[in-house]
């Protein structure tokens, strides 16, 4: 169970405009008391016991070192989230697939900060059911802060 909610400080290392670093820190932390109370049980729970959460918007480039040093992977991916409370999110992988799914890039950005939120808070998403549980919560949480139209509605 979360006991207080850590500080959440983003930071832009990639200066894409397309993901402004500002409304994206303004948006996770909108994002993160819900975070905090959709508690998972697959991992441990460390997101309320942390003092602060470090976001931070790299590249392709870097997201692929770390994940080759830390995950014998050497491929970019869209986010990486560390137990002491570092959230790495790949402002490029956020520009490409925003587009495939129809919305902006800040918006798949925060997907992926609210995605390590949820991994903080003992949600994982090596196997079902818990990967289920946590693709549901986090659409759920994305859709709360940010909701998108009505299809019926769009343009």
């Amino acid at each position: 169970m979360s006991t207080s909610s850590p500080e959440l400080e983003c930071y832009d290392h990639a200066a894409l405009p397309e993901v402004p670093i500002t409304s994206l820190e303004r948006h996770a932390r909108s994002a993160l008391p819900a975070c905090l109370a959709a508690a998972g049980d697959a991992e441990p729970a460390l997101l309320g016991e942390l003092e602060s959460v470090e976001v931070s918007l790299v590249d392709d480039t870097t997201i692929a070192a770390v994940h080759g040093e830390f995950m014998d992977d050497p491929t970019p991916t869209d986010v990486i989230t560390f137990h002491h409370g570092e959230i790495l999110v790949s402002a490029e992988t956020a520009v490409r697939c925003a587009s495939e799914h129809g919305h902006p890039a800040e918006r798949e950005a925060l997907l992926y900060v609210i995605h390590g939120l949820l991994h903080l808070n003992g949600h994982g998403d090596l196997s079902e059911p818990a990967r289920g549980t946590m693709h549901a919560a986090q659409e759920r949480i994305l859709d709360s802060v940010w909701p998108l139209p009505d299809p019926e509605n769009r343009g």
